[in-house]
């Protein structure tokens, strides 16, 4: 039907031009843009998705950031401990060169004092003064906080790692089934009645000494005791005879007392707390529950490591079989190392201080006491072999913190970070799959809407020019 009014064949081509015009102008939005999503319209459902993913890339990238800066935090810390454990390698050296009396003159003890006196000084120092960003690392500051703590029953209690959760603070209650013991022999004769070459040995070393018949029980406990230094064995004297006992308590503390075989044949029977004639005994280990779960006992002390908990205690000697108890209020160093914050995606350690007056311990003193003025000083006496206990346990301390650190540094941060990268890249790369435009893909579109716009405009202008046609009906 040949019509004027209505050119249904132009509004057909109209329709088709506004399409390809729509598809065109999407074509170059995507390649302009890079996406593929650029509104909501585009794709509800991808839009919903890709922002969620959006949101989990950052949280993701944060994560990664907060853990790379602990463990600059960490490695701060501990390359400040690398000094002051070299600092304590040369207070040993001092203390060793010192005790060396019959060479060393007076003025040189007083010189290796002073030295002694500027390197702990030197620790405190350092203790006081390294920071990360204002915080600081190794003065205590970032230690725990401890409350209602009986350190009559814990003379030594450090807290290494703690979460709190949700918690104000964290209840501790030490549970001892079995106490820690000593090695221990009992000799039952007032005296020796032939004379006799005994070994007496333990942990630290080996002494043989030898006694003529008739010595008295006391007399020989007395020379046991002169030696202990050398064999780790004490003897206690009594009208009956007397107790041996190792120095320290533990399943790894041992004594052995034996005669040597000699032309008269001497001997030296001793007995076991069982009334047993043997040669050798054991100490025993603690055995006790922190908090409901099994610590691992090693003569007085105490370690338990859970993913809550990490704490290290030593009981008095005196404390034996019961319970004691404690809080964690406060401290430590909290790092969020996951995109989501809760207790599983953050981690807690503490670092005790390092100065002098910290170092050490109530059993054998702190380093603070052998500098001059202290009891255990060079100039204070024969007291030589005390200040080596106290930088031995200083020198353990640092190096245990050391240990920590770096483990925690390297089995925590650092898969922490590899994992959270694996993890950043398939959330990016879902979200691109999502998002991004396709390049191959979107090109080809281009093309063909390029093409349809132009078809389009040819159709449009020949059904413009139809109606026209009927002018020659009329004869035009």
């Amino acid at each position: 039907m040949a019509t004027i009014n209505t050119n249904v064949p132009a509004m057909t081509a109209q329709h088709y031009l506004s399409r390809a015009h729509g598809d065109l102008q999407t074509s170059l939005e995507r390649l302009a843009s890079g996406l593929r999503i650029n509104r909501g319209a585009d794709d509800p459902a991808g839009l919903i998705v890709s922002e969620n993913l959006r949101a989990e890339v950052a949280a993701v990238g944060q994560a990664i950031e907060n853990t790379q800066r602990a463990s600059l935090v960490i490695s701060t810390a501990e390359g400040a401990l690398n000094e002051v454990a070299a600092l304590l390698i040369d207070i040993q050296d001092l203390v060793v060169e010192a005790a060396n009396r019959g060479a060393v003159s007076d003025e040189e003890v007083r010189a290796n004092q002073l030295q002694i006196d500027s390197a702990v000084d030197s620790i405190t120092r350092i203790a006081n003064t390294t920071t990360f960003a204002g915080r600081k690392l190794i003065n205590g500051e970032l230690d725990y906080v401890l409350s209602n703590v009986s350190w009559s029953d814990m003379p030594s209690l450090q807290v290494h790692q703690a979460q709190f959760g949700t918690r104000p603070y964290i209840p501790v209650e030490v549970e001892v089934t079995q106490s820690a013991q000593q090695a221990g022999l009992f000799y039952r004769t007032s005296q020796i009645t032939a004379p006799v070459t005994i070994e007496v040995a333990g942990n630290v070393g080996m002494v043989s000494l030898s006694f003529i018949s008739g010595t008295q029980a006391s007399a020989i406990a007395a020379a046991i005791n002169v030696v202990s230094d050398a064999t780790g064995v004490n003897a206690t004297g009594s009208s009956t005879g007397f107790y041996l006992n190792s120095t320290g308590y533990g399943s790894d503390q041992w004594l052995s007392v034996r005669a040597l075989p000699n032309d008269v044949g001497g001997t030296m029977p001793v007995e076991d707390v069982n009334g047993a004639v043997v040669e050798r005994d054991y100490g025993q280990d603690a055995a006790a529950t922190i908090n409901g779960a099994n610590s691992i006992g090693r003569g007085l002390n105490l370690i338990l490591n859970t993913a809550t908990l990490d704490i290290d205690l030593t009981l008095d000697e005196a404390f034996g079989v019961g319970t004691t108890s404690f809080q964690i209020t406060d401290g430590g160093m909290l790092f969020q190392v996951g995109p989501d914050v809760n207790t599983n995606l953050q981690v807690n350690i503490g670092v005790q201080s390092m100065a002098a007056n910290r170092l050490g311990n109530q059993g054998v003193g702190y380093l603070s006491q052998i500098v001059t003025g202290g009891e255990y000083s060079l100039v204070a006496g024969d007291q030589d072999a005390q200040a080596q206990a106290i930088i031995n346990e200083a020198a353990r301390q640092v190096s245990v913190t050391r240990g920590r650190l770096g483990a925690f540094e390297r089995n925590t941060l650092d898969t922490n970070v590899n994992q959270l990268q694996i993890t950043l890249e398939n959330l990016t790369s879902s979200q691109s799959a999502i998002r991004d435009t396709d390049f191959a893909i979107e090109t080809s579109r281009l093309t063909r809407a390029q093409i349809l716009v132009n078809v389009a405009n040819s159709v449009l202008a020949i059904a413009n020019a139809t109606p026209q046609n009927v002018l020659s009906l009329l004869g035009g």
